[in-house]
């Protein structure tokens, strides 16, 4: 591959609610057993790149646990590897990560000492499939400076928290602009970027210079004249879970056997850190309708369209409806969930009752699962 990958995976998001208190938006568990980072490491992966850093800044510890070995997606080798980078006091730098330009120009090393042509950058909260070789390929051809993955979402969809762009018929960027009040155009960014390697040192040296540190504002926008910026559009799957609404319409989506058979039936594969657990264990007695069960998980109630993560316990008589339940969640007996998100390590007393009326309901529940 002719290129290094940077995965940007330090931010945080307000619009995940309670969800983002105890992890990073890349480390939010997706699908059952995998991890929103896993998806933009297996593309990596697949796309040859052997080279892949990580920008990790906010609230990291449960990103480097599941980080902590390559070798689930295959970067542990001599030439290349899987890098991780977080915030460091040097005599050049003193601050934490001011913005994605900034994050990447803290590691600016990286960059210089790399001898491939090219850099591409993904977001790590995005859920999809892409071939990044494709997305090169059509940087190349049109000798490009920069790239830029998009995609056409739907009318109904709002769009005041993308960057929405317009392309003409050659398909250059004309007209940038993020996170709009009105938007002028359906078409977003994916946050996925192509850039030449040596333009990128430029630019962001430059951005350095003038104290300016955001990637998309202080690059991509405030040079849409001057560089050759083109669009690369996707048709297919595409989801950014930066709030608590996407994110629970993103496992949702996974409940539907075209998507399912989109990430994991299709080439390639979706990679992630495997558990050594059991598989779900359903006891006499129980119901299980449209739902998504992961390895450890214990079910002695009814679950209907829901997606449950690693090792949650459901007791007698439960009833979970439209929800999602993160890993290792204790639910006591007689308990009934609906339309809500319990976060991970919960544990819900018997006779409870929790349901969502005006929208997503977040349970965080704290209460001592073993008692003398």
């Amino acid at each position: 591959m002719r290129a290094i990958g940077i995965i940007l995976a330090g931010g945080n998001s307000n619009r995940m609610r309670e969800l983002s208190v105890k992890r990073a938006v890349c480390a939010m568990p997706v699908a059952g057993s995998y991890r929103s980072i896993d998806f933009a490491l297996s593309n990596m992966e697949h796309s040859h790149i052997q080279k892949v850093a990580i920008l990790t800044q906010y609230n990291s510890r449960s990103l480097n646990e599941h980080l902590s070995s390559s070798k689930w997606w295959d970067f542990g080798r001599k030439q290349g590897g899987m890098f991780l980078f977080t915030p460091a006091l040097t005599s050049e730098s003193n601050s934490w990560y001011r913005g994605t330009a900034d994050a990447i120009a803290q590691n600016m090393k990286f960059l210089k000492n790399s001898h491939e042509p090219y850099v591409v950058i993904a977001s790590g909260d995005c859920i999809y499939k892409l071939d990044y070789n494709k997305v090169l390929e059509y940087h190349i051809s049109k000798k490009a400076d920069i790239t830029v993955v998009c995609k056409d979402m739907p009318a109904d969809r709002h769009l005041e928290r993308y960057g929405v762009l317009k392309m003409n018929e050659e398909s250059r960027i004309e007209e940038f602009e993020e996170k709009p009040i009105v938007a002028k155009s359906n078409t977003i960014s994916c946050g996925i970027y192509v850039f030449r390697r040596r333009q990128l040192i430029e630019l962001l040296e430059k951005s350095q210079e003038e104290g300016r540190n955001d990637l998309v504002q202080d690059i991509l926008i405030r040079y849409k004249n001057m560089k050759r910026i083109y669009g690369y559009k996707i048709k297919d799957y595409w989801s950014n879970i930066a709030s608590v609404e996407d994110y629970y319409r993103t496992n949702m989506d996974f409940l539907k056997p075209e998507v399912r058979d989109y990430f994991f039936k299709q080439y390639p594969d979706v990679n992630t850190k495997v558990l050594d657990l059991p598989p779900a264990k359903y006891n006499v007695g129980v119901t299980v309708k449209n739902s998504l069960l992961a390895s450890g998980c214990i079910v002695n109630g009814t679950v209907e369209d829901s997606v449950l993560f690693q090792k949650v316990y459901v007791g007698n008589n439960c009833v979970i409806k439209n929800s999602i339940i993160l890993n290792d969640v204790y639910i006591g007996d007689n308990t009934y969930i609906e339309n809500c998100i319990v976060e991970s390590r919960d544990t819900l007393q018997a006779n409870a009752y929790y349901k969502g009326e005006n929208g997503i309901k977040v349970v965080i529940e704290k209460n001592e699962r073993y008692t003398m």
